[in-house]
């Protein structure tokens, strides 16, 4: 398991001391595909990381309406925040295809930051940039119309999560239409209507697996 935890980003500079004692603490654990790992608003007490698939953090509407707030692959983490405030989750976990996880409980999770400095600076470093993202999210909710906001989601998903082959990026479509509707902030019908112009254009190019973004003609 040591291999594996190297690979998550947030370990990757830790020695094989340091990482020992992040295995000695650790599950590897799999899930399928749709499982909810943990609902808003109940109390945390795991922390976990992606070694492969897919997971999406959310959050629900007083009706019932889904708010897509980021998706974690692999190398990512989530779950850390409640079990560092102590309070209850803020947004929901589900996989969004069969994962592989690795889970560390909160008191053990605890115990990890008060004794590897390392990984306590990983863990400020990775909060700091989830609150540029939602600052940003902000800003683009304020001042950018919906079919920007949609190209921007779709970038970003591509160059998040695609693969590039010169000015083609080819993304695996884990999500579907609602839910990247959700991820951008707009309608289904606006997302639709953007597809559809950017498909008419040769753009985007849809199959049932994934899509591929030309960023040469999105740029012209």
């Amino acid at each position: 398991m040591l291999e594996l935890i190297r690979q998550v980003p947030l370990f990757a500079q830790l020695n094989d001391a340091q990482l020992e004692a992040v295995t000695a603490i650790s599950t590897k654990r799999s899930f399928k595909a749709g499982t909810v790992l943990f609902s808003e608003k109940e109390i945390g007490s795991v922390f976990y990381m992606v070694l492969s698939g897919s997971v999406k953090i959310y959050t629900t509407g007083s009706t019932g309406e889904e708010k897509i707030l980021s998706i974690c692959k692999a190398g990512e983490s989530f779950g850390e925040l409640s079990l560092i405030d102590g309070k209850p989750r803020s947004a929901s976990a589900q996989t969004l295809e069969d994962c592989m996880l690795l889970a560390i409980t909160g008191q053990s999770f605890l115990d990890l930051l008060r004794t590897h400095f390392d990984i306590s600076l990983g863990i400020m470093q990775e909060l700091s940039h989830r609150l540029r993202d939602t600052n940003q999210q902000v800003y683009d909710l304020t001042f950018l119309d919906a079919r920007t906001r949609v190209i921007k989601s779709l970038i970003t998903m591509a160059n998040k999560h695609g693969l590039r082959n010169g000015s083609i990026i080819t993304i695996k479509l884990v999500l579907n239409f609602d839910e990247i509707s959700q991820l951008a902030s707009v309608q289904k019908t606006t997302l639709m209507q953007v597809i559809r112009d950017l498909e008419e254009k040769k753009i985007l190019t849809l199959s049932p697996s994934d899509f591929k973004l030309d960023l040469a003609k999105l740029r012209s």
